[in-house]
């Protein structure tokens, strides 16, 4: 199985610390958000890894390189300057992931779940991991059923943790090249092939300077 990690945002709320750097470089505990996830991908035996690259993406490469100095292989999806959104970007990268599910994450989370867990095969169009609704996010993205399948409404509603494995059928028929995962993610939820778990974990989307404060210390 492929793993994808999402690389390509702005970082604009993380202001300054951003200007000349992008956010999956910031460093926490002392490396980069972005090597940390790597490094935790290829401990669970994900070594083919795509990406996506934009805002100061050669800074994000030249860190990274071929993926060889951490036991595996790393390929560039590069978007242009305008953002192309979750969706255009795992879109765009598709003739690299290839025809089979792939594990997304976001580059900006410190989590420590098991990638592992994900290796197996899994129903629906896709699989997302949810977490207690944080701060920034009270309301939550989705309800989780009894049978693991997924609602846009009902209880407990809990929070999309930027980390899940996507079918890339979940894409078919997308003609747009700047969108978002969300609706579609919504668009299975309510077909029915929407599934996915609660971790009660360490997680945190270090996505503003106060968490990624936060973050020292964590996972």
């Amino acid at each position: 199985m492929k793993a994808m990690i999402l690389a390509a945002g702005l970082g604009t709320r993380m202001g300054a610390l951003t200007r000349q750097l992008p956010k999956p470089l910031l460093a926490v505990n002392g490396k980069p958000l972005i090597v940390h996830r790597v490094e935790a991908l290829v401990a669970a035996g994900f070594t083919e890894l795509v990406v996506n690259l934009a805002y100061l993406g050669d800074k994000i490469e030249a860190a990274l390189g071929d993926g060889g100095r951490f036991g595996a292989r790393i390929v560039y999806s590069r978007e242009p300057d305008g953002p192309l959104g979750t969706g255009g970007g795992v879109k765009r990268a598709l003739p690299l992931l290839g025809a089979a599910p792939f594990l997304l994450v976001n580059a900006d989370v410190s989590c420590d779940y098991p990638f592992a867990r994900l290796r197996r095969p899994l129903p629906g169009l896709a699989h997302l991991i949810l977490v207690d609704n944080p701060d920034h996010n009270p309301a939550g993205d989705f309800a989780l059923g009894a049978n693991g399948r997924l609602a846009n409404h009902g209880a407990p509603m809990l929070t999309y943790a930027g980390l899940g494995v996507i079918d890339p059928r979940l894409l078919d028929g997308v003609g747009e090249d700047v969108f978002s995962l969300t609706p579609l993610l919504r668009a299975a939820a309510d077909a029915g092939q929407l599934y996915g778990e609660h971790y009660a974990g360490a997680w945190l989307d270090v996505g503003t300077p106060d968490r990624l404060a936060r973050a020292q210390g964590a996972p």
